[in-house]
C-alpha cells in the first residue's frame, strides 16, 4: 500500500494547528482546534483505507482484492458524529461563558493556583510502609522477620490477660492443635 504524500502533509498541518489552538485560553480557539483535530483524524482514517476500489458489493465475477475497504468509511462517519457532538458542547460552553462574564477567556481561580503550588510529595501518602502492619503486639526485628519483640531490645514476651508468655509459646499457641495451655476449656487444650 502506498500513501499519498499530499494527504499526509495536509493531515500533519491540521494536527499541528489544532494542537496549537487547543492550548490557548480562549474557548473559541479551543473549539476551532478541536474541529481541526477532528478533520485531521478524518483524513488519517481516509488514508488508512488505501486507494479507491470497487464498491463492496458482492459479485461472483469480482476478485476480492479489488474491493474497497468499508471500515475506514464507517470510522469516518463515526468520527463526524462525535466531532459534531463535541462542537455543539463547546459552542454551548462558549455561549454560556459569554452570557455570564461577557468574555471568552478562561480565567484562573484561587483553587487552581493553590493546586499548582502544592508540592507533589505528600508525607502521609508517600511514606515508607513498615514490613509488619499487624494489629498484634509483636513487632518484627530485621527485614527477614527472624526475630520478634514487643519491646525494643528486650526479651520477646507477650502479655495475655493476667499472665506473660514467651513469644515462641505465644506463636505455638496460634498453631492448630497446640497443647501448650493447661486449662481444658481454652483453645488448644483437651476437651
Amino acid at each position: 500500500m502506498s500513501v499519498n504524500l499530499t494527504l499526509l502533509t495536509v493531515m500533519g498541518a491540521l494536527y499541528a494547528c489544532g494542537i496549537y489552538l487547543i492550548l490557548e485560553r480562549s474557548l473559541t480557539r479551543v473549539l476551532l482546534g478541536l474541529m481541526l483535530l477532528a478533520n485531521a483524524t478524518n483524513l488519517l482514517l481516509l488514508a488508512t483505507g488505501g486507494y479507491a476500489g470497487l464498491a463492496p458489493m458482492f459479485s461472483k465475477d469480482t476478485d476480492p482484492r479489488d474491493y474497497n475497504d468499508p471500515l475506514p468509511q464507517a470510522l469516518i462517519l463515526t468520527s463526524i458524529v462525535i466531532s459534531f457532538a463535541v462542537t455543539a458542547f463547546m459552542l454551548a460552553m462558549s455561549y454560556r461563558a459569554w452570557v455570564l462574564a461577557r468574555e471568552d477567556e478562561i480565567q484562573d481561580d484561587a483553587e487552581d493556583r493553590r493546586v499548582a503550588e502544592t508540592p507533589s510529595f505528600d508525607a502521609e501518602d508517600d511514606s515508607v510502609i513498615p514490613a509488619e502492619t499487624s494489629e498484634f503486639p509483636l513487632i518484627m526485628i530485621g527485614s527477614d522477620g527472624g526475630g520478634m519483640s514487643d519491646t525494643p531490645g528486650g526479651a520477646a514476651t507477650v502479655t495475655v490477660g493476667d499472665r506473660t508468655l514467651n513469644a515462641d509459646d505465644a506463636a505455638a499457641e496460634e498453631q492448630p492443635g497446640s497443647r501448650n495451655i493447661s486449662t481444658p476449656d481454652q483453645e488448644g487444650g483437651d476437651r
